[in-house]
């Protein structure tokens, strides 16, 4: 229960956000319907390559591997435009837009650790690109301003110094994605309850 209460508090704040107009949208509620169960499907398949990351190279424990982190250059994509008290969509899916982008060029990193399944990551990698490509669209449609990213690689993969460093690499980039698709998700479960 209080895990509950801990959890639902931030969004109590959000009670406020400026969306009325779009609570009524059945096009905008049927974009977060569908992007809902998207995204539990790409955490799904995140959850997935941390359990073989934590089966192949025995790393399942974040708090084990603070240490080794400090030294690693593994940054969280930001998300506080999507739980902030001033919440506005429009800043919300541009930084999930911008994080999907980050992570997306990040799993380049648990191919190479995890090679034998690539095809997993490079599904991922797709449904990832939907998903960005699919809030782009609807922030189109409802006339908010959006980034067009290129279609390259413009960020540099992270270069570790052993190859224990790349493992553990691997596991805060898919630590961090998690943490990052569970507020992505929470965003658009408010956005859908409006």
């Amino acid at each position: 229960l209080l895990l509950a209460v801990l959890l639902w508090a931030p969004w109590q704040a959000l009670q406020g956000a400026p969306l009325t107009e779009l609570s009524g949208d059945q096009d905008f509620q049927l974009f977060l319907q569908r992007n809902l169960e998207f995204t539990r499907k790409i955490h799904g398949d995140v959850a997935v390559l941390q359990r073989m990351v934590c089966d192949t190279f025995q790393l399942c424990k974040e708090d084990e591997l603070l240490l080794v982190r400090q030294e690693l250059d593994i940054t969280q994509a930001p998300l506080e435009q999507c739980h902030k008290r001033t919440f506005q969509a429009e800043t919300c899916f541009s930084q999930i837009r911008a994080g999907l982008r980050v992570y997306h060029s990040s799993l380049a990193t648990i191919r190479d650790l995890l090679p034998g399944h690539a095809a997993l990551v490079e599904t991922l990698q797709l449904d990832m690109a939907n998903l960005s490509s699919n809030i782009q669209q609807q922030m189109e449609d409802l006339g908010l301003a959006t980034v067009t990213y290129p279609t390259e690689n413009q960020d540099p993969l992270p270069t570790f110094s052993s190859p224990f460093h790349h493992q553990v690499g691997g596991f805060f980039i898919l630590a961090n994605f998690q943490r990052f698709l569970e507020t992505a998700y929470r965003a658009l479960r408010h956005l859908a309850n409006l």
